[in-house]
């Protein structure tokens, strides 16, 4: 092979690694968006409380990602058929392996084709990860009432291998995926740590941490108490899932599209279903839940700051009667939602009903680039 043909091959693999390591750089929102002259150095008149302040940020916001232009996906939509498949099961003679971390071992170092991973009905007592150049992955369980991979570690336990460094929160998760494009299908995620005390600390306990850009879950249940889904970064779908914990259990800085989906509070005395943790004015991120459920036991806060400019959105959305009336620690939107503690009355002054414009770009695919990466699964 010639020398010219030998760099252009290498350069080609570094591009594609580039790409993966690096998804949101080259194929996210356009950003487009820059603070006018009256948001950078401004007095904010003395007469302006910050609630009014609060919510013109999240108004900005709005129409900020109303008026977003999307990307064409070509590498996802090239790489979302399967052209590989194996199999895990613990019960001998099914073939394939016996474990799930064993099963993304086997595959390249870069992974560049869909791989399904088809994991058989059981208990999978594991610690799971997959690491950033392993894309285009599927996990597919046999219902995720029968397909369980679970472990137990908190913040607070040490990290193997590093004296004196403890797990922490990102390290704590069960199954953790740092990948683009992964897919996982009607499994269940679960922390088996037990529901902290009131004031404990260091008991975070991650159930699925994802950090990968165009993630897709359909049917899954993620189980834990405090600080159960760990919606990290990228743009992420959840179709159908079910979500369980006690505090901050869905949190985040990810722009994440929840559909159908049962949030279930398992709150001793208080508890917060979210904390996203968007930082800058200029990030286009932030969860919203359409068509949802949010039931449970405890009194419960729909969401609380992470982040400065925290921001969540709930439309078409059941909610029982444990949430607290405030509702909210964080400015958020709210579009025709039912249930007893969808109710205004007793909301904080920073909350907001949305209007159908307003509301428009949160509850379609189109809100995480979802009309060109996910309908064509389907």
């Amino acid at each position: 092979m010639s020398n010219f043909h030998s760099i252009f091959h290498v350069t080609l693999l570094l591009l594609l690694v580039i790409v993966l390591q690096n998804p949101r750089a080259t194929e996210c929102h356009t950003k487009g968006i820059r603070p006018g002259h009256s948001a950078v150095g401004s007095v904010i008149p003395i007469n302006r409380t910050q609630a009014q302040l609060s919510e013109q940020q999240f108004m900005r916001w709005v129409k900020f990602v109303g008026g977003l232009k999307h990307s064409v996906f070509g590498i996802a939509m090239n790489k979302l058929f399967p052209s590989h498949t194996i199999h895990v099961s613990k019960k001998p003679g099914k073939g394939g392996f016996s474990s799930i971390q064993s099963a993304i071992d086997s595959l390249p170092f870069i992974n560049l084709v869909r791989v399904v991973i088809k994991v058989h009905a059981g208990v999978y007592t594991e610690k799971v990860n997959i690491p950033p150049l392993k894309s285009f992955i599927t996990i597919e369980g046999e219902g995720a009432d029968k397909t369980i991979v679970e472990w137990g570690d908190t913040a607070d336990k040490a990290a193997p291998g590093a004296k004196g460094q403890l797990l922490g929160t990102y390290g704590s998760a069960t199954f953790a995926v740092n990948s683009a494009y992964f897919i996982g299908k009607n499994m269940t995620f679960k922390n088996t740590a037990p529901v902290p005390a009131n004031g404990a600390v260091g008991k975070q306990a991650v159930a699925l941490r994802i950090s990968g850009d165009t993630a897709m879950f359909i049917g899954c249940k993620f189980l834990g108490a405090q600080d159960t889904l760990y919606d990290h970064l990228g743009r992420h779908y959840y179709k159908d899932c079910y979500i369980e914990g006690s505090v901050d259990f869905i949190f985040g800085n990810a722009l994440s599209l929840f559909e159908g989906c049962h949030v279930h509070a398992i709150a001793q005395n208080v508890g917060a279903v979210t904390a996203q943790g968007r930082s800058s004015f200029l990030e286009d991120t932030g969860f919203s839940f359409v068509h949802c459920k949010v039931t449970g036991s405890g009194a419960l806060y729909l969401g609380r700051a992470w982040g400065p400019f925290s921001r969540v959105v709930f439309a078409y959305t059941y909610m029982d009667n444990i949430i607290i009336p405030k509702g909210w620690t964080v400015f958020y939107g709210q579009y025709k939602c039912t249930g007893p503690g969808a109710s205004f009355a007793g909301r904080v002054a920073w909350s907001r009903e949305l209007t159908d414009q307003e509301a428009k770009p949160f509850i379609s695919l189109a809100y995480i680039d979802g009309s060109e990466w996910i309908k064509s699964l389907f």
